[in-house]
């Protein structure tokens, strides 16, 4: 049938589409909707290479409503996100499923601070508030563990290194890099949960020498640092889940590169701005 239409599409302008119609007995109502099918197929086409450009830049993590956004806040398009929806679905696009983790905790060992984050995730200030944690990554070799410090203010993550072990001076060093680059003055707080590391004596006078005040998360309760597990999870699904590490030196290139995405390029699905620019503009 679909040739038929396409015969008489090709003709429309020499001969009559009643007359045509009548020859090859189709409807002129079936034509009519058949080529108005192809005008929206075609008009799909030009949306979903968009759509498609973005999800690729951005490692096929966007779902339809970041997407949404991008168009509006980057592009300056308005679009419905109901058809960037059935657009996606049509063309088979769609976010990576993120991975659900266990949450643990470790007992505290020497020194123990007062809740000061208290789940006040929302920090309008830039260095009012930074959390950190640990999270381990498996390679062929091994495990390797990577320790994250980040600004609750855009959630913008200001330095990060990977170990061999889970050990305090991983912690310390990654903090007293935050610390250096961000230059801090006393008001800033630091949260964690209860690991060993961030108990230590070797932590408590790192955050003497630098003026910051430890806040701790209550034992046994991750969601008092929900900010980092999320990020963890974030990383995880849409980029370390994805790869098979053969060493350390892989997973270091691998979050390097994930982590300039994360805070130059990928956007935050309420306002569509990159955590660099949520704190720019709060700074």
């Amino acid at each position: 049938m679909s040739l038929k239409y396409r015969v008489i599409e090709r003709f429309k302008d020499k001969y009559s589409v009643s007359e045509m119609c009548k020859l090859f007995e189709v409807p002129r109502s079936s034509y009519y909707a058949w080529r108005k099918k192809q005008y929206c197929e075609d008009r799909d086409q030009e949306t979903a290479d968009k759509i498609r450009e973005i999800w690729n830049n951005s490692r096929q993590t966007y779902g339809s409503y970041r997407m949404w956004k991008y168009f509006r806040e980057k592009l300056n398009i308005q679009i419905n996100i109901k058809k960037i929806r059935r657009i996606m679905r049509k063309y088979g696009i769609s976010s990576v499923i993120r991975r659900r983790k266990a949450y643990t905790y470790h007992k505290n060992t020497a020194y123990k601070y007062q809740n000061l984050l208290n789940r006040q995730f929302r920090q309008e200030n830039p260095n009012a508030f930074w959390v950190t944690d640990i999270t381990y990554i498996p390679t062929a070799k091994g495990f390797v563990y990577l320790c994250v410090v980040m600004d609750l203010c855009g959630r913008k993550v200001l330095s990060w290194r990977v170990g061999n072990d889970m050990t305090t001076t991983l912690v310390t060093d990654t903090v007293r890099d935050a610390a250096a680059k961000e230059k801090v003055t006393d008001g800033l707080a630091l949260h964690s949960d209860q690991g060993s590391q961030y108990t230590s004596k070797e932590y408590f006078d790192l955050t003497q020498l630098y003026h910051i005040t430890p806040s701790m998360s209550s034992p046994g309760c991750p969601y008092d640092n929900a900010a980092m597990e999320n990020f963890f999870g974030t990383l995880k699904c849409e980029c370390l889940n994805r790869i098979q590490f053969a060493n350390r030196d892989e997973v270091e290139a691998a979050v390097a590169e994930y982590i300039q995405f994360y805070n130059f390029e990928r956007i935050n699905m309420k306002n569509g701005l990159t955590p660099d620019e949520i704190r720019s503009k709060a700074a």
